[in-house]
């Protein structure tokens, strides 16, 4: 679980870096902190929370629907 929640902090961190610099000196502000700032609106986009779940296996010996004649 650390090693997911350490990156995220930490590129957060540069994402609010990148933010308050254009906002408090936004005519020292450059390239750099204009794309990470693009880069994380960007990806707050997307719908990661609609990621595919991994499904158990059915045990061999459940029959499968499909194979059921009536």
């Amino acid at each position: 679980m650390v090693r997911r929640w350490v990156p995220a902090f930490a590129l957060g961190g540069v994402w609010w870096w990148a933010v308050l610099r254009l906002l408090v000196e936004p005519e020292r502000a450059g390239l750099i902190e204009g794309a990470v700032v693009a880069g994380g609106w960007g990806l707050s986009l997307l719908p990661v929370h609609v990621a595919a779940v991994a499904k158990p296996e059915r045990p061999a010996e459940e029959p499968d629907r499909r194979d059921i004649s009536s």
